[in-house]
């Protein structure tokens, strides 16, 4: 059972998985923090300093707080400021996912439309392509 184990492991698929995930959680984070820390303090400013990781809607009574963590602390809120930043981070994953895999068709493509000369023909048949020739000269 160890050595199934083992050979399902290694098997090119499941290292590639390995891989992509571990790839994409690092390109996530990345993603995250440009939203969170260059794109909405943009978006943020040139909408007068707002701040959208603070919008929330109270659904409780109980909610006095002005922020966003303060108040899912009193109570239910509907925190609509991180589900938006959440968007945001989802469609900017998604639009370089979209370049990548367009990059890469364009290079499969090009790969694919310069096929490669055909390699010469082994010594012993140009050698039997002479000897006919001559046979057929005779």
């Amino acid at each position: 059972m160890l050595k199934e184990f083992k050979e399902f492991a290694m098997k090119g698929n499941v290292v590639d998985l390995a891989i992509g995930v571990v790839i994409g959680a690092a390109f996530g984070k990345i993603v995250d923090s440009m939203v969170k820390d260059i794109i909405m303090p943009i978006i943020g400013a040139i909408t007068g300093g707002l701040d959208f990781s603070n919008y929330f809607i109270a659904l409780s009574k109980t909610v006095k707080a002005t922020n966003y963590a303060d108040a899912a602390k009193e109570g239910a809120v509907l925190g609509y400021g991180s589900f938006l930043t959440a968007a945001v981070n989802f469609v900017i994953i998604a639009f370089v996912l979209f370049l990548v895999v367009k990059a890469m068709n364009r290079m499969k493509r090009q790969a694919e439309a310069a096929p490669a000369a055909p390699p010469p023909p082994p010594r012993n048949e140009v050698l039997l392509e002479q000897i006919r020739d001559l046979l057929a000269k005779r």
